[in-house]
């Protein structure tokens, strides 16, 4: 189905912060990453800068940096108005106040904006999204997924998961999903039988605490290999 770009709300989260989410060392920065619903991050912006190899997916990247941006600058206040209406949901500890929430944010989607028409036309922001990638088998080393499985387990059903998951299993050697929590900062229900299904098929599978905590409990990641 073609999406959209009036249902779009474009947020953007920092290198900085898919580091700490995803505990990415080193090392891994110099894997084949594939970055799963992406969307105005600055991560792929980044590791293009340092020379790392970087694809993200998105079905927003169907639409040119311009719906993007008008997007953007449409749902920003709403989001920070959301935002304040459930504070309590959040640490303000590392991010002090919606406004600077706002402002790191905004960084991250102007700093994408300014590099997405050139990461398109090298292949590095490709229109796609779960359970149907456009990979060969194995052609990443891990693959990253942000606020979008388990955040939405109100939306989306566990088979949709288990289809998801195997797709990225089937197109690199090693998954983070992050955060574990739902919208509403429960622990996802889908958790435990994620983590179940893949240890009985022989992988490992497990919850890792990572040093990032911005919705209250949110401060571990799935990992799957």
């Amino acid at each position: 189905m073609a999406i959209q770009y009036k249902e779009i709300v474009p947020w953007g989260r920092s290198y900085e912060e898919y580091i700490s989410m995803f505990n990415l060392s080193e090392k891994d920065l110099d894997k084949s990453i594939l970055g799963c619903g992406d969307g105005p991050a600055s991560f792929n912006t980044v590791m293009y800068q340092k020379g790392k190899k970087m694809i993200s997916i998105d079905p927003i990247y169907s639409l040119t940096a311009e719906e993007i941006e008008k997007q953007i600058k449409a749902t920003y206040q709403n989001v920070l108005i959301q935002t304040q209406q459930n504070k309590e949901k959040f640490i303000w500890n590392e991010i002090e106040s919606v406004e600077e929430l706002g402002q790191i944010r905004m960084s991250a989607m102007k700093s994408f904006l300014s590099d997405y028409e050139k990461g398109k036309v090298q292949n590095r922001y490709i229109p796609a999204e779960l359970p149907n990638l456009p990979f060969e088998n194995k052609q990443f080393d891990l693959v990253l997924c942000s606020h979008f499985l388990f955040l939405y387990t109100n939306n989306l059903t566990v088979d949709f998961h288990i289809q998801a998951i195997n797709e990225m299993l089937r197109i690199a050697n090693e998954v983070r999903i992050f955060p574990l929590m739902d919208v509403n900062s429960s622990r996802s229900i889908y958790v435990d039988e994620v983590l179940s299904r893949y240890t009985d098929l022989g992988y490992c599978a497990k919850e890792v605490q990572v040093n990032y905590e911005f919705q209250k409990g949110g401060n571990k990641m799935m990992v799957i290999f």
